[in-house]
């Protein structure tokens, strides 16, 4: 069970195989049916996880009541409320899975643990931090200079296995589209 998160850690810097122990009996194993909220606005994210299995959205429900996609979330990859479970504030977005999911969960509590025994950990959270930052300017990069065929192609290239894993009405949230935008741009793309 453990295998997935040991190599992601490992790809990040050499850890003793004690230290993995110790990380790995501080993870907490956990399945969600498909649609269920791990978070919801105004509680207070209590975890980071690690996704064995599955696929899970992050959403902000803006004024006009529309959902706005901010992250999908599959295999090998951390989701949390970074800025609710650092500072213990409530949060502002949704995080909920869209398939049955498998995680390995950090709490608050067990994170200080072992970046107090194993402080090797902290550069692999700093590496987390640093690749969704640099994740997060690109993506507003790109909203503010391309085209919607552009975001689109840009999409499908940088995640290929998620248009067959959430709905299409998801995607034209992410991507800033009305659905029947997204229909449009792909409609356009199908015909060239």
């Amino acid at each position: 069970m453990f295998e997935k998160i040991n190599n992601y850690a490992l790809r990040c810097m050499m850890f003793a195989p004690e230290d993995l122990e110790y990380f790995d009996s501080l993870l907490q194993f956990k399945k969600y049916p498909r649609k269920s909220f791990l978070l919801q606005e105004g509680e207070i994210c209590q975890f980071e996880a690690y996704i064995l299995k599955g696929c899970i959205r992050t959403y902000h429900i803006d004024n006009s009541g529309a959902e706005v996609t901010l992250q999908f979330a599959v295999e090998d990859w951390w989701v949390s409320d970074i800025t609710s479970f650092q500072n213990q504030t409530p949060g502002l977005v949704y995080i909920e899975t869209l398939e049955d999911c498998e995680l390995l969960v950090l709490t608050p509590e067990t994170k200080e643990k072992l970046l107090a025994k194993v402080p090797g950990f902290e550069r692999m959270f700093r590496l987390m931090v640093q690749r969704n930052l640099a994740q997060l300017q690109e993506r507003l990069f790109r909203t503010i200079s391309t085209t919607a065929v552009e975001k689109y192609l840009d999409f499908l290239n940088r995640y290929p296995a998620i248009p067959q894993r959430v709905a299409q009405h998801y995607i034209a949230s992410y991507l800033g589209f009305s659905p029947e935008f997204l229909s449009k741009v792909r409609k356009k793309l199908s015909e060239k």
